[in-house]
């Protein structure tokens, strides 16, 4: 029976390991390092594994510089050309704007815009935290860092050049389109060819811009400051439209990275004389 003069409770155990971030004094006091019962982890390491894979790819075409024409297809990696030193294209003008870009690989100058808008994207920013930096790794999963800053400090802050990116992702995808328009010419300049490699072309091109117009930034540019929709009728279809496509940003921001890496192995393969681009007519 109480009498009114029990000891006082004692204070929880010490947390063991770091003392700051989620782990600091005025968090809840939890032994344990996580609260998951599945393998968490599958996730988080195979979107590592698939980011990585395209990382090593593209960097090993962008600097190799050969086989990324076949006619009358282009590889997206290097289109639109820029330098001096690209390959004879027939299927279009090559802009040599930039000389001869020092011998470089004209890759180089064209993929920072389509790879700054995929590396500041939010979903791809979800994506390589939690696979590469643990930030976290998993709901319920504490991260294992100390210290939290976010994107207020550099590199992160750079994150919010995102929407600039998306301005220079569009006239890139309006290039990719002109590639696959071309794509219906043979190498006479005559139009009807159709090949397996238009077929690449086509699925590419739907899938870049379905990427492209269901990024968050397009979605608030489109009708994100606007107080009356009622007023703006075509603007709040299209933001309607885009919000659509937004609620698959996660499954086109993968489908669009698959289509355009095999859009570019395909060039490559038909380039090096692997086989012969099969046509329908």
């Amino acid at each position: 029976m109480a009498t009114g003069t029990e000891p006082p409770a004692t204070a929880p155990p010490p947390r063991p390991g770091p003392r700051g971030g989620v782990h600091g004094p005025s968090r809840a006091a939890l032994a344990a390092r996580h609260l998951r019962t599945d393998r968490w982890w599958l996730a988080p390491a195979g979107t590592a594994a698939g980011l990585l894979a395209f990382v090593v790819y593209s960097t090993w075409r962008a600097f190799a510089n050969a086989d990324y024409y076949a006619a009358p297809y282009v590889s997206p990696f290097y289109s639109p050309c820029l330098a001096e030193n690209c390959a004879p294209m027939r299927h279009g003008p090559n802009w040599a704007l930039l000389g001869g870009w020092w011998g470089l690989s004209p890759a180089l100058i064209v993929l920072v815009f389509p790879l700054g808008f995929r590396l500041t994207c939010y979903y791809y920013r979800k994506a390589y935290y939690r696979g590469f930096w643990a930030s976290p790794p998993a709901c319920a999963v504490a991260e294992p860092h100390q210290k939290y800053t976010g994107e207020t400090r550099f590199p992160l802050i750079l994150q919010n050049a995102h929407r600039y990116f998306f301005y220079a992702a569009l006239p890139v995808a309006g290039v990719l389109t002109y590639d696959t328009v071309l794509a219906f010419r043979d190498t006479g300049y005559r139009w009807g060819h159709m090949g397996l490699g238009t077929l690449v072309f086509l699925a590419n091109i739907v899938l870049i811009w379905a990427y492209t117009l269901s990024c968050h930034s397009c979605r608030h540019i489109v009708g994100g400051k606007l107080r009356h929709f009622s007023r703006h009728p075509l603007r709040y279809r299209a933001w309607r439209l885009v919000g659509r496509l937004n609620a698959r940003h996660m499954q086109l921001a993968w489908a669009s990275l698959l289509s355009v890496g095999l859009a570019d192995l395909y060039v490559y393969l038909v380039a090096s004389g692997a086989f012969d681009d099969p046509r329908f007519f």
